[in-house]
């Protein structure tokens, strides 16, 4: 069982920042591939970013390039999200999650490939 739990949202000016912080329980963290994904009212749970294993290799989704930034430190248990030059539509709530299969190679975007799931942060830009 893993348990993750999210923190650092809140209420930003657009072109704000706000880093996001994901602890997780459990001693194989390191085993486990780690996302980010948000949901906007109305709307589907979508892929932000994620990080391999050893946080050497990230994955974004196209809308958050250049602005946001996954790493990863093993040795706390955590995950952050680092959200730059923010803009009204990256108001949602923010969830990380747990990909625990640990024979998969790739950081998978799908919420279906994500076994565990925090109970998210709300994250509100306004203009």
């Amino acid at each position: 069982q893993v348990q993750l739990v999210e923190s650092g949202g809140g209420l930003v000016q657009a072109g704000g920042s706000l880093r996001l912080s994901c602890a997780a329980s459990g001693r194989t963290f390191s085993s486990y591939t780690m996302g980010w994904f948000r949901q906007a009212p109305g709307k589907e749970r979508v892929f932000v970013a994620g990080i391999s294993r050893s946080g050497g290799s990230t994955r974004y989704a196209d809308s958050v390039k250049g602005r946001f930034t996954v790493s990863r430190d093993n040795a706390k248990n955590t995950v952050y999200l680092q959200m730059n030059s923010l803009k009204p539509e990256d108001t949602a709530v923010y969830y990380c999650a747990a990909d625990t299969l640990v024979r998969r190679v790739v950081i998978i975007t799908t919420p279906g490939g994500y076994d565990y799931w925090g109970q998210g942060t709300q994250v509100t830009v306004s203009s």
